[in-house]
């Protein structure tokens, strides 16, 4: 593969371990893996209401079903999995997991019972345990530092879109063909991108000769790279508001569908209706595109602004996020607030844009506090963290908060959902508060 110029050592901003033409190929092919990661995960979430209906369940095993079951074993494999990845080929390893989360999202569709779905949830978390920790050590190889949080932003947007497309796809399939068909559309493209994957993205450190062949003989231990990581005060601190971002957002997931269900009913088949669609397609559809873009908006904004200004000051990779976890708060509790369906979703859009904003500076900033040759390993710890209190906790805890507020507390469902939803929002200041403190830290812990 053309080299754009000379191989400096790795972290430096002239590594160029592939040209430019094929960098932006393989950044496009790792975008759409990861769309595919998220709809297949997402998908879920459209699906709920119908799942609960026909398999008689209630909202903390939906929680179960949507975060606890998949981010068990989604979290715990992703560290082994990433030190793999530290010394052996990361495209083989991302191939290999795109097939096997795929083939799990397809079984979905089989489900006879709550235990039937719950098994399939553990396989798609299995297998997607191997994306995003490669990846990032991947990008984070080919690009140089100066556009490095640009990259991971712009790979990150893989999150909105999935969302997007799962929402969209999912609501339209469901309500032609049923949920469990659904779940087939979503899981057969990854077999595709699982051969793309294995046969034309390239291992960088093949090309990265004697820098990171001296790495490869002197390879950091899990424990060492673990008392590097415990030492680096801006890696718990955005690691804990992100995990608080995480545990808002796949809280809320499956539950804000459900919001709209359960008090715009009438609207919504109104709405639909004049579509020539069912409530189920417009409201994921509108969601969809609604989250998807906003999204995508926020992932993009949160990278720019994270290379541009922190050039100039490096804490600008914490305050942006800092800042938007704040704004998001109001935002959110508003929405869910109005009488009317088409304002809620209307003010929905600033929230999802503001919401996606942390991805690429958290994900870089984790990147540039460590060495190289742990960066695998530090992505996989950040998503431990992330995903076992966001995507393991979060449905599952705004479940849990529906039932009581609807039961015991004698709301009922519809306003049960809705302020177990207000609740989560006012998490978003404990995020504004940890991403601020990580401003007097970030430049002391940088590495490269």
């Amino acid at each position: 593969m053309a080299k754009d110029g000379p191989i400096a050592p790795a972290g430096s901003p002239l590594i160029a371990p592939v040209s430019t033409a094929y960098r932006r190929y393989a950044l496009w092919v790792l975008l759409i893996i990861y769309t595919l990661n998220f709809l297949d995960r997402q998908v879920v979430n459209i699906l709920a209401e119908p799942i609960k209906q026909e398999l008689g369940l209630a909202d903390w095993q939906l929680g179960m079903m949507t975060g606890l079951a998949f981010a068990i074993f989604y979290t715990v494999l992703g560290i082994p999995i990433a030190r793999l990845a530290e010394r052996k080929n990361r495209p083989l390893i991302i191939s290999a997991s795109v097939a096997a989360w795929s083939a799990f999202t397809v079984l979905c569709g089989f489900a006879q019972n709550f235990w039937h779905l719950i098994l399939a949830r553990i396989g798609v978390g299995v297998g997607e345990a191997g994306c995003t920790p490669p990846a990032h050590s991947l990008i984070t190889d080919y690009v140089p530092k100066e556009k490095r949080a640009s990259a991971i932003a712009f790979y990150s947007i893989g999150t909105p879109l999935g969302t997007l497309v799962g929402m969209a796809m999912g609501g339209l399939v469901a309500d032609a063909y049923g949920w469990r068909v659904a779940f087939m559309v979503a899981g057969a493209p990854g077999v595709v991108f699982a051969v793309i994957a294995a046969l034309t993205l390239v291992e960088p450190r093949k090309q990265l000769a004697a820098d990171l062949a001296a790495r490869a003989s002197q390879p950091i231990g899990f424990g060492a790279a673990l008392a590097v990581l415990m030492a680096k005060k801006t890696f718990w601190l955005v690691a804990l508001a992100a995990a608080i971002k995480a545990f808002i957002g796949y809280g809320q997931a499956p539950f804000t569908a459900s919001f709209f269900f359960r008090n715009h009913t009438a609207e919504l088949a109104s709405l639909a209706a004049g579509f020539g669609l069912k409530s189920a397609g417009f409201l994921g559809l509108s969601l969809g595109l609604i989250g998807g873009t906003a999204g995508v908006a926020g992932a993009w904004l949160g990278g720019m602004i994270a290379d541009r200004y922190g050039a100039k000051d490096i804490r600008a990779y914490v305050a942006a996020p800092a800042l938007a976890s704040l704004l998001a708060v109001p935002a959110y509790i508003a929405a869910i607030n109005l009488p009317g369906a088409v304002p809620a979703l209307v003010l929905l859009v600033p929230y999802y844009l503001l919401s996606a904003l942390w991805y690429g500076p958290v994900y870089a900033t984790t990147q540039s506090i460590v060495d190289p040759a742990m960066r695998a390993t530090a992505a996989a710890v950040l998503l431990f963290i992330i995903n076992l209190i966001g995507l393991g906790l979060g449905p599952l805890g705004v479940g849990l908060l529906s039932d009581l507020f609807a039961g015991p507390m004698g709301m009922g469902s519809a306003e049960g959902v809705r302020w177990a939803l207000i609740v989560s929002a006012l998490m978003g200041v404990v995020s504004f508060w940890l991403f601020w403190r990580a401003r007097h830290t970030i430049e002391g812990d940088m590495v490269a």
